[in-house]
C-alpha cells in the first residue's frame, strides 16, 4: 500500500475517533441525571460524573502527549487509551452504585487523553499549508458526533432486556452501545491505521509527493495552443508513474526497516529543548485568549450540566425530550460553525472573539433574568427597557416627521407584533396564585 493511501486510512480512522467522542458525549449526557436518580445519587453526584472524565483527560493528556513525542509513534497509544473507553463505557452499563458510575467516567476520561497524542501526530504528517484544514475536519468530525449522537437515544430508550446477569433499559444501554463503538473502533485502528513517517524525516519524498498530487489535478490532454506534442506528454505521464512508483517504494523501505524516531537526526533533539514557557505563555494576547477559553468552556460546561435538571422541574423533559434538546443544539452548533467561518473571511478574528464573547454575556443575562428571577434586579431591568424606549421613541420620530407612513408604520408593526405575542400568551398573563401558610392562617 502507497504512502497517500496509508495517510488517508489513517487520518479516516483519526476522524472516526473523534466521530465516536462526540457520539458519546450526545449520548450519556441526555440520561446521566436520570441514572443517577435511580441509584439514590445526590445532585453534586452529576457534576463530579461530567467532571470526572474531562479530569482524567486533563491528567493523561500530557503524559500520552510526552510518550508521542519521545517515541514518534501513536498506533500503540491510540490502542492502549482506547482500552480505557470499552473499559469505562462497559462499567458504565453496569451501574450497580453511584460510585461505580462516577468511577466510570473517570476511567472513559483516561482514554480521551489520547488526543494530545493524535493532534501531535497531525502537526508531524501535514504541511503548513493544509494543516488548518485537517485539524477543522477533525473537529467537524466530532460535531457530527454530536448531532447525530442524539438519534441513537430514540432506538437505546427502547432496550428493556437482560444480558446474562445484567439489566439493559435506556439508562444502560448507553453504556453498552459506547462499549461495542469503541471496540469497533479498536479494530479499524489495528487495521487502516499507520504510523507514517513525519515530513521531516523524507522532506524530499514530501516534495514529490505533493508535486505528483498537483499533477494529478491537471488536465490529461492539453489544449492545442500549447507547445506540447502527444510524445512528450506520454512521457511526462510515465515519468510520473516511475516517480510515485519510487517514492511509494522508498517509504515502503522506510517503514520496514529504519525508525524515524531512531535514525533521524532531528528526531533526537528534545523537543522541550528549547521551549520556554514564560515567553510562549505569559505574553498579553496569550493569556487573554487563554483565559477565554478558560471562560467560555466553564460557562459551557456548567450549562450543560444545569440543562437537564432544569427540563425535567420546568418542563417534563425525559431521555427522549434532552435528545431532542441537544439534537437542536448541535444544528445550532454546526450552523454556527459555518457562520464564524463566513464571517471570518470579512471580519478580524479578535472582532469574532469580542462577538462571541458579548453573546455570552447576553445570553447569561437572559438566564440570570429568566431563571433565576432575583427580584430587585428584575425591576431594575423593568426600568431600564421602559428608559431604553422612552429614548429611542424620540429619536425614531425626531427624524421621520416628514415621513408619517414610515414613522406609523413602525409603531402600527411594534403594536401588531405585541398583539401576537398576548394572543400567543394569554392563558399565562394571570397573577400567580398567593400560597397560604398553615402559620399565616392561624395568625
Amino acid at each position: 500500500m502507497d504512502y497517500r493511501r496509508k495517510r488517508k486510512l489513517s487520518f479516516v480512522t483519526i476522524g472516526l475517533l473523534f466521530f465516536l467522542s462526540g457520539i458519546e458525549y450526545a449520548v450519556i449526557l441526555p440520561t446521566i441525571w436520570r441514572y443517577l436518580q435511580i441509584l439514590d445519587a445526590p445532585p453534586y453526584f452529576l457534576g463530579l460524573g461530567l467532571s470526572a472524565f474531562s479530569f482524567s483527560g486533563l491528567v493523561m493528556g500530557p503524559l500520552f502527549g510526552r510518550w508521542s513525542d519521545k517515541t514518534r509513534t501513536t498506533k500503540t497509544i491510540i490502542l492502549f487509551s482506547n482500552l480505557f473507553e470499552i473499559v469505562g463505557n462497559f462499567m458504565y452499563f453496569i451501574g450497580y452504585s453511584k460510585w461505580l458510575l462516577l468511577s466510570s467516567r473517570l476511567v472513559a476520561g483516561i482514554g480521551a487523553g489520547a488526543g494530545s497524542s493524535i493532534f501531535g501526530f497531525l502537526t508531524r504528517t501535514t504541511a503548513p499549508e493544509e494543516r488548518a484544514q485537517v485539524f477543522a475536519a477533525v473537529m467537524a468530525s466530532r460535531q457530527a458526533g454530536l448531532l447525530i449522537g442524539p438519534a441513537f437515544n430514540i432506538f437505546l430508550r427502547l432496550c428493556d432486556f437482560r444480558l446474562g446477569p445484567f439489566i439493559v433499559n435506556k439508562y444502560t444501554a448507553p453504556g453498552l452501545f459506547m462499549c461495542a463503538m469503541w471496540l469497533v473502533l479498536q479494530l479499524a485502528v489495528v487495521l487502516l491505521y499507520w504510523d507514517i513517517p513525519q515530513l521531516d524525516f523524507i522532506p524530499k519524498a514530501h516534495t514529490a509527493l505533493l508535486s505528483l498530487n498537483k499533477e494529478d489535478e491537471c488536465p490529461l490532454v492539453l489544449s492545442q495552443g500549447e507547445n506540447e506534442t502527444p510524445e512528450s506528454d506520454s512521457y511526462t505521464m510515465v515519468q510520473s508513474d516511475q516517480a510515485e512508483t519510487r517514492l511509494s517504494g522508498e517509504l515502503e523501505q522506510t517503514e520496514a526497516g529504519a525508525n524515524p524516531a531512531m535514525d533521524s537526526p532531528r528526531s533526537l533533539e528534545d523537543p522541550f529543548e528549547n521551549f520556554s514557557a514564560s515567553h510562549e505563555f505569559l505574553r498579553e494576547e496569550v493569556v487573554v485568549l487563554l483565559t477565554a477559553q478558560f471562560i467560555t468552556l466553564f460557562n459551557q460546561t456548567a450549562l450543560e450540566t444545569m440543562v437537564t435538571p432544569m427540563t425535567q422541574k420546568y418542563f417534563g423533559f425525559g431521555e427522549l425530550g434532552n435528545s431532542a434538546m441537544y439534537g437542536l443544539c448541535g444544528v445550532e452548533v454546526i450552523g454556527g460553525f459555518f457562520l464564524v467561518r463566513w464571517l471570518s473571511r470579512v471580519l478580524e478574528e479578535r472582532v469574532l472573539l469580542a462577538a462571541g464573547l458579548l453573546v455570552s454575556c447576553v445570553a447569561c443575562v437572559w438566564c440570570l433574568v429568566f431563571l433565576a428571577d432575583p427580584k430587585g434586579f428584575s425591576q431594575g431591568v423593568r426600568r431600564s427597557i421602559g428608559g431604553l424606549a422612552t429614548i429611542l421613541g424620540p429619536l425614531w420620530a425626531g427624524g421621520l416627521t416628514g415621513n408619517l407612513y414610515v414613522m406609523l408604520g413602525m409603531m402600527l408593526f411594534l403594536l401588531t407584533l405585541i398583539m401576537i405575542m398576548l394572543a400567543l400568551s394569554y392563558d399565562k398573563m394571570v397573577e400567580p396564585p398567593v400560597v397560604q401558610h398553615a402559620d399565616d392562617a392561624d395568625g
